[in-house]
């Protein structure tokens, strides 16, 4: 979350950056810096009144020690009312203290100067392309049709054990989900990221600290006996391994990667582009997470959309980059790029992954600090899918469909133990 001592200082500006993303917050900033001037001016009676009690206790133990012990009980009963009052603000101190975190945590993220404006994904700019599309036949399958003929996906049997967007992989299916994985991480580890193996379900503390609460609920699916919450991405427990930790400048950046299942309540529509592997609500996905210094978050940010291109490439997919606009950011995120896949089935572009920097956003929610030679400071947080496996496996299907049956790039070979998913 944004923090106090920013939109204090710099109202106008929070203001300005804030219309990027379509969030107008002048009525919750004015709320916030009202509630502001009632916790200091509170606090200021409080330490008034605190101080006033000790000098009375201290007048009471002086007339005691004099034997004065009526003029001590006389004044004694100014001290509980003191008391009362100390109490009285106190609570009106906490409670406008609660107010302002409140308020805070509906406020999303400032946008990077350098986002584009824009309300939808329309507004999105291509900063970089790669890789050659496939010519295929006009009578290319798509993957839903490929997973059918091959017996790699099937999507009814999930609906019956689970509901639509459970879809369960067999035979070189599976085989090619776990040979992507393990692909994945191994990449990822030889990219200097520490392999973490995270819980898939976390609490709301966990949720609140990467900003998944109170924003993103209605998506998540919630275990409500116990409370807890099922991870939408690997960002949210792997991030939270460094709620309220201060880490040591010498020790940064921090690297680390996870693989986990992922599961959204997002509700899909109809048509093509939810179908088949396009949207699901359980899916696998290798995830890099990354902490750093201010001064350092951004050269971060360009390394890891680096890598991110070196795994499309590898994968011997047509790729581009687009730097989101300012409607189509996340809520916590100061500036992200996305990664897209073309679909040569499909014919459309199939999005991958995201690379965001969150600068001090998350890391103010979680009290994630580092120390460094000018003090205990906030970090940087950034993350970036690296990569879900969905519509990858729909493009790697869709692109490498031949009358012999479905290429497996070279680099996923040594992986998947085959290099050909034979036609049936």
């Amino acid at each position: 979350m944004l923090t106090l001592k920013q939109i204090k200082e710099q109202t106008e500006d929070v203001l300005r950056r804030l219309k990027k993303k379509h969030f107008e917050a002048r009525e919750y900033i004015a709320e916030i810096l009202n509630l502001d001037e009632l916790r200091r001016s509170t606090q200021q009676e409080l330490d008034a009144a605190l101080a006033r009690q000790n000098a009375i206790a201290k007048e009471i133990g002086a007339l005691i020690k004099q034997g004065a012990k009526e003029q001590a009980e006389a004044i004694r009963t100014q001290v509980a009312e003191l008391k009362s009052l100390s109490k009285s603000l106190e609570e009106r101190k906490e409670s406008a203290e609660a107010k302002i975190r409140e308020l805070l945590l509906l406020i999303p993220n400032l946008p990077n100067e350098i986002v584009p404006e824009g309300s939808t994904a329309e507004d999105n700019v291509c900063v970089k392309m790669g890789g050659d599309s496939p010519a295929l036949p006009e009578d290319a399958l798509p993957h839903w049709e490929l997973a059918k003929q091959y017996d790699l996906i099937d999507f009814e049997l999930g609906v019956k054990i689970t509901g639509a967007g459970f879809p369960v992989y067999k035979g070189y299916g599976a085989r090619l989900q776990r040979a992507l994985i393990n692909f994945f991480l191994d990449n990822a580890r030889h990219a200097g990221y520490t392999e973490v193996q995270p819980p898939y379900v976390v609490n709301e503390d966990s949720g609140y600290g990467t900003g998944q609460l109170p924003d993103k609920e209605g998506q998540m699916y919630h275990v409500g006996v116990d409370n807890l919450y099922l991870i939408p991405t690997a960002e949210v427990p792997v991030t939270n391994l460094y709620r309220d930790v201060i880490l040591e400048e010498k020790d940064l950046p921090v690297r680390n990667t996870a693989y986990s299942a992922c599961f959204r309540r997002e509700a899909g529509s109809y048509g093509k582009d939810v179908r088949g592997l396009n949207r699901l609500h359980q899916f696998d996905k290798v995830e890099i997470v990354c902490i750093d210094t201010p001064a350092r978050s951004y050269q971060r940010l360009d390394e890891m959309v680096a890598y991110v291109e070196t795994l499309v490439t590898k994968l011997e997919l047509p790729w581009r980059i687009l730097r989101l606009s300012g409607g189509d950011m996340s809520f916590t995120s100061a500036l992200t790029y996305d990664f897209e896949v073309f679909s040569a089935a499909q014919k459309r572009w199939l999005e991958v992954s995201s690379v965001s920097n969150f600068e001090s956003y998350q890391a103010n929610r979680l009290r994630l600090r580092y120390r460094s030679s000018d003090g205990v400071q906030l970090a940087h947080t950034l993350n970036g899918s690296a990569l879900a496996l969905p519509r990858i496996v729909a493009a790697l299907l869709e692109n490498n469909q031949t009358p012999e049956g479905i290429r497996i790039p070279e680099a996923l070979r040594p992986y998947t133990g085959f290099d050909l998913i034979p036609h049936p």
